[in-house]
């Protein structure tokens, strides 16, 4: 199938020329005539399918159809939410790209940033507002943005979106948009308690599933060193001393553990930077742009900081801690490997690590290749559920501890100071 099959204006062929699209991905393919058909749509796509396209396209087309004759200011028809500022930046992107020769305006609003510039372009007139939550409900509150005129929903990443904490404001969403739309709902995941949220978003939906989580993509060569906690670091810098690897995305499961691998490749003269939750937009988006320009060799990011990130050839991904979640190691080694290109996965697993290993081949169905060149073998063993707890509860007190002689260091500093409730 080519996009011309698709019966797409030509003003969106030309742009998708522009960008060397020819065939549609699987998503794309089922979901565009949907959406031009104007159905409701349940999508359930990895990171990395298309999933954008599959609803921009269509939005676009409706969009080219129905405003052109419209006189005075915008209005916003088409509103697209998701869980973080990294995405809602690459999405609006791709409608730039994909409406490049129409006449349509889109903008992007996110938290973190000064609101004035984003209320300036507001205030010119949209017709495709890309947001996350809280953002865009703070400036419906300052009545610097309506939705009545809203015809076309995407809510996307919703799984991560509940994940984040923002399920209330979706709520709050929902009964700010009109009732007559079309809506588009898009996750990677479908527990239950997602397929219940898309109930209260759509009517009669087509359903499209493509690429499940249990799978992870044939053009990505898995390896797992099994070591010790105690020798993850020296492992990593062993494995980055093959100069193959040029660029790598690495997975941190917390932000402390993310800024401790930087310094410490740092000083062994390996550039890096970290992304997470605690860095500003700007020095997230600085240290992206410097990893996509070739600055930066190694950029380490937690998972919620990484989703939306997407990097053309990007060839290497390295876990330096395990998930849990066994549906967050494919998400992850899918950042590479992308739109048919060959990509490396490797793992580094500690002991405490052996179980999540085991869950994730039990989904993937498929046993990972043990590394075979691994100086740093694993010899400790995990530990049993005593010593577990005991563990568990020494690690406890010992944050304890640290919040307590932070927060005494900070009212002593500022007798005013009161720690703000969580």
């Amino acid at each position: 199938m080519k996009f011309e099959d698709l019966k797409l204006h030509p003003a969106i062929l030309k742009a998708l020329k522009d960008e060397n699209y020819s065939e549609p991905t699987s998503i794309q393919a089922q979901a565009i005539p949907l959406v031009l058909e104007r159905n409701d749509v349940l999508g359930s796509a990895q990171t990395g399918t298309g999933k954008t396209a599959a609803f921009a396209i269509p939005i676009i087309q409706h969009l080219i159809n129905t405003t052109r004759h419209e006189k005075g200011k915008r209005q916003i028809k088409s509103l697209v939410v998701t869980p973080t500022r990294e995405l809602a930046i690459q999405i609006g992107e791709s409608f730039n790209a994909y409406g490049k020769y129409s006449n349509l305006q889109n903008t992007v609003i996110f938290g973190g940033v000064p609101q004035n510039p984003q209320v300036r372009q507001l205030q010119k007139g949209v017709d495709i507002l890309v947001a996350t939550p809280g953002r865009l409900l703070d400036l419906i509150s300052q009545n610097y943005i309506s939705l009545r005129d809203v015809k076309y929903f995407v809510l996307d990443e919703a799984d991560r979106m509940l994940d984040m904490g923002f399920i209330h404001d979706i709520n709050k969403l929902l009964k700010l948009l009109p009732k007559q739309r079309q809506s588009l709902f898009f996750s990677a995941t479908m527990p239950t308690k997602i397929l219940k949220l898309s109930q209260q978003i759509l009517v009669n939906p087509k359903k499209v599933a493509v690429n499940p989580v249990s799978s992870t993509a044939e053009t990505i060569q898995q390896h797992i060193y099994f070591t010790n906690k105690s020798d993850k670091k020296n492992l990593l810098l062993h494995i980055l001393k093959n100069e193959e690897l040029e660029q790598v995305l690495l997975f941190s499961r917390t932000k402390h553990g993310a800024d401790r691998i930087v310094r410490n490749l740092r000083n062994k003269n390996i550039e890096s930077a970290a992304i997470h939750g605690e860095k500003s937009q700007n020095q997230r988006q600085k240290a992206l742009l410097r990893f996509k320009k070739g600055e930066i060799r190694v950029l380490v990011a937690t998972d919620i900081a990484a989703r939306g990130i997407d990097i053309d050839k990007l060839r290497y991904v390295i876990n330096h801690d395990i998930p849990n979640e066994p549906e967050t190691y494919v998400h992850r080694i899918g950042r590479c490997g992308r739109a048919g290109e060959e990509g490396v996965a490797i793992s580094l697993c500690e002991p405490e690590e052996n179980a999540y290993v085991k869950s994730i081949e039990k989904l993937i169905k498929l046993r990972i290749p043990v590394a075979n060149n691994n100086p740093f073998p694993q010899t400790d063993k995990p530990m049993n559920a005593s010593e577990k707890k005991e563990f568990e509860a020494e690690k406890k007190r010992k944050r304890q501890e640290f919040f307590e002689n932070r927060n005494k260091k900070r009212g002593n500093q500022n007798p005013g100071f009161r720690r703000k409730r969580r």
